[in-house]
């Protein structure tokens, strides 16, 4: 007699938080029932809510200093008092003006990127996908056609929305104000919100209009039908993995397949076996490693990952560059969806933190670090060297003073660059995308940061000759191919990837973007930029690929590929739906 309960092959609580298995409704529906009210409450008030103060206050704070000072400027002839007092505020705004600029600064792009954007985004991916789905016919034969007309379409809509909130928010605000308003702080407060709102209001509605035109008029993605033809001179190899999604446990199952998907790490060992075979049947230039090394960026997941590299031989694993993924920083609990991380506390910083320590000891001294004016003075450990107390000790810690001492080293770290050999050589550059989330239900977002990409474009500007392959998670846009359910379509795109993509635009004869993310196959272009997204091997259907590139007229060539199967790779444990691999590759 067959055992009655088999541990090994999972249960329904493996499938908690699968993609694959519950419906985004009913993933939707247990956030609802299961999320902490007041952390969310307290999350919207630090997130949405102080940033929207903060905004509409701003122009009330000015006039009254305005107001103060001119009329201590007009008072300044009758004494020498006043004059004194009108330096002293001409010396206070000098010193803090510049501060509460960047504060109301930081706060309108912080409620841009956590609402705008993503607003603008759901409503041109849910017409593409009502399309894709309705007329799928016109979308498979003209999918540039129904790009263009939908980008168009969502940005008068968001226009005529935010226009709207705009003019039934002017009549409760504001513009003038004066030091007497703090005597009454439930009128200020209101006035304020009613600010940011018509701030907000008037630039959405012209801002959607340019974001729409500037997305119709780029070029739409297509799908790439044929490769360039061998020229001879140099080739690069580059075996482009993603997704490996490392789980921490012998029989444990991935966040977003369930028991839909193989359990344990029996495919990752599979995927460094074909890797180390093809690169002793004609070696390999390079690995690159587009994120999610990891299921949730836990700890024993990362031992996991870094045992199975440790079967590898070091000449290859000296190779590989690795970037970090959304299941690496910001899975908040791997069980739980509902789970919300209130934005002080510690754990999004350690899953950074962890993270950002690890890359280190993994590829530290063949990459460098991209300051602001792209100068390459230190390679990733010589410029985490005078941080390297202060990461050890919050992480293991998580709180003290040592978390304010690291707090901005995530962000400065990236952009990532291995520089390319010679002047017409072949670099990369490492992008972080994952979106600043606390949030478990939304920790596929993806937004890249403006600074990235004026780090980015000084790196690509610095070597003229040079080709370049950029490297980040996320996918710049969504393939031109109707999907399954308008989930495959929002919350995981760059948010901001259209605007990424026109900033890459001059330089994309040299560039060939790499991502993952999606988990599946596609090759295409936008324009003259070529974009590689990579399958999970460890998921649906276990391959890899190997990209060849070339050089030729200053132009970075894409060569037919070699595609590289997983022999004997352990399959599902059990199937109760087709996983995105299987569906879409």
């Amino acid at each position: 007699m067959p055992p009655l309960i088999d541990p090994r092959r999972g249960d329904v609580e493996d499938d908690a938080s699968s993609t694959k298995v519950w419906s985004l409704a009913s993933l939707a529906g247990w956030v609802l029932v299961e999320i902490s009210l007041p952390k969310l409450l307290l999350s919207w008030l630090l997130l949405v809510g102080l940033p929207c103060l903060l905004l509409g206050v701003a122009p009330l704070a000015a006039t009254a200093w305005m107001s103060t000072v001119s009329r201590t400027a007009l008072e300044a002839f009758s004494g020498v008092a006043p004059f004194v007092a009108l330096a002293a505020a001409l010396i206070v705004a000098g010193v803090g003006g510049r501060p509460a600029f960047r504060l109301a600064e930081r706060s309108f792009w912080s409620l841009n990127a956590l609402a705008v954007q993503p607003s603008f985004v759901l409503c041109r991916e849910a017409m593409r996908h009502f399309v894709g789905r309705r007329l799928s016919l016109w979308f498979r034969r003209d999918g540039a056609r129904v790009g263009q007309v939908t980008a168009v379409a969502a940005a008068v809509l968001m226009s005529c929305l935010a226009g709207a909130a705009a003019w039934l928010a002017w009549p409760h605000s504001r513009w003038i104000g004066s030091w007497g308003d703090l005597a009454s702080p439930l009128t200020l407060l209101g006035a304020s919100f009613a600010n940011s709102v018509v701030l907000f209001g008037a630039y959405v509605a012209g801002g959607s209009l340019a974001w729409g035109a500037a997305d119709a008029a780029m070029g739409q993605p297509r799908t790439l039908e044929s490769h360039d033809p061998e020229a001879g001179g140099k080739v690069w190899r580059v075996a482009h993995l993603s997704d490996l999604h490392a789980v921490g446990e012998r029989f444990g199952f991935r966040i977003e397949s369930g028991r839909a998907g193989p359990q344990g790490n029996a495919r990752l060992a599979a995927t460094f076996e074909a890797l180390a075979r093809a690169d002793a049947a004609e070696p390999l230039d390079l690995v690159l490693v587009t994120g999610d090394m990891t299921d949730a960026g836990r700890s024993s997941e990362w031992a996991e990952f870094l045992e199975a590299l440790e079967t590898l031989d070091p000449a290859l694993r000296a190779r590989m560059l690795f970037l970090p993924g959304n299941h690496d920083v910001n899975v908040v609990d791997r069980a739980n969806p509902a789970r919300l991380d209130l934005p002080f506390s510690p754990g999004k910083r350690l899953r950074e933190l962890r993270a950002l320590g690890l890359l280190a000891d993994l590829q530290a001294e063949r990459v460098v670090v991209a300051g602001p004016k792209a100068t390459f003075d230190a390679t990733l450990a010589e410029w985490l060297e005078p941080h390297a107390q202060a990461l050890a000790t919050f992480v293991r810690t998580g709180r003290g003073k040592r978390g304010r001492d690291v707090s901005t080293l995530w962000d400065e770290a990236f952009p990532m660059v291995r520089l390319p050999d010679t002047p017409d050589g072949l670099g990369v550059i490492l992008l972080n995308s994952n979106a600043d989330t606390h949030f478990s239900f939304t920790n596929a977002l993806g937004m890249l940061p403006a600074e990235q990409e004026r780090r980015t474009t000084a790196v690509i500007r610095a070597h003229p000759e040079a080709s370049w392959l950029v490297a980040l998670h996320h996918h710049l846009v969504e393939y031109p191919r109707p999907t399954r359910s308008l989930s495959e379509r929002i919350g995981t795109a760059l948010i901001n990837g259209s605007w990424f993509l026109r900033q890459l635009k001059p330089a994309a004869r040299r560039v060939v973007v790499m991502h993952g993310h999606r988990h599946v196959d596609w090759t295409g272009r936008c324009g003259d930029l070529r974009i590689i997204s990579a399958p999970s091997p460890v998921m649906g259907r276990p391959h890899f690929w190997i990209q060849r590139f070339g050089a030729a007229d200053g132009r970075l060539t894409l060569l037919k590929p070699q595609r590289v199967d997983l022999a004997d790779a352990p399959r599902a444990a059990t199937a109760p739906v087709a996983t995105a691999g299987e569906f879409e590759a």
